[in-house]
């Protein structure tokens, strides 16, 4: 009787707010075949948006555990851009065993401050009054860096039209819950794995100066910094953030 054929390292790419699975399609074109890739829609995005009643962090994490167990993962790298982050941050506080890399993509362990909720609650508003497709037409603009804003229409057109496709109820209710959810700035600091953080320049979601304190937490911490890049690195910088995924992920599983 043969040996079973051994497990490849899995990588979990966790897409952000208005967004889907979609978005890692080009960025992922071209990874090596050694990793399994796996790139789940978060509750209430792309296909999975049937009977979704709560869009809390720790949802999208239980979420996540239920996904990678039905595809018998016991344990992966995870990706999460932005509000991808936020889950994955969640998933590592609920299910540390199952993490062995933590990759932050213009991601934050911060709980929103005061301003930032009240903004949150303003987009709230503003989605409610004026429908999701006003709400994307403003929202998703800024979060290329200056310089790419122009030069970036298709990628932003693209961006726009996931936004839109997302239901109200989602995206209300994911406002509400990137609101809502706790500092878990402890997951960085206990974390037994290495940790990650590609960090823009120009994000004005993320901004470098918040998360300066958060990149020296880990016990393993490894730094990506890119100038003239905002809060969408995948489509400012494809090749070096694809790289430096690459690299963290080479670094994870040998270190296994």
């Amino acid at each position: 009787m043969s040996a079973p054929a051994p497990q490849l390292p899995v990588i979990v790419l966790i897409h952000g707010f208005g967004e889907s699975r979609e978005v890692w399609t080009d960025f992922t074109r071209d990874f090596p075949d050694e990793y399994r890739l796996l790139t789940p829609n978060l509750l209430g995005f792309g296909t999975n948006t049937r009977d979704i009643r709560d869009y809390s962090m720790e949802a999208q994490a239980r979420y996540l555990a239920e996904y990678l167990r039905h595809r018998n993962v016991e344990q992966a790298l995870l990706v999460g851009h932005s509000m991808g982050g936020y889950a994955a941050l969640a998933f590592a506080e609920r299910y540390p065993n199952m993490v062995a890399g933590l990759s932050l993509f213009h991601s934050t362990a911060l709980a929103d401050s005061d301003e930032k909720k009240a903004n949150r609650d303003k987009n709230m508003d503003f989605v409610m009054r004026n429908g999701v497709d006003k709400f994307m037409e403003s929202f998703i603009r800024p979060l290329f860096a200056p310089v790419n804003r122009e030069r970036m229409i298709d990628q932003r057109c693209f961006l726009e039209d996931i936004g839109k496709a997302t239901p109200t109820d989602t995206v209300v209710g994911a406002l509400r819950a990137m609101r809502d959810r706790p500092d878990r700035t402890k997951v960085l600091i206990e974390a037994h794995y290495p940790v990650q953080f590609i960090v823009g320049k120009e994000d004005v979601a993320v901004t470098l100066e918040s998360m300066q304190p958060q990149l020296v937490m880990p016990r393993e911490s490894h730094v990506l910094v890119l100038a003239d890049v905002g809060h969408l690195g995948y489509f400012e910088r494809p090749d070096d953030t694809r790289r430096a995924v690459l690299d963290f992920a080479g670094r994870v599983f040998r270190e296994e």
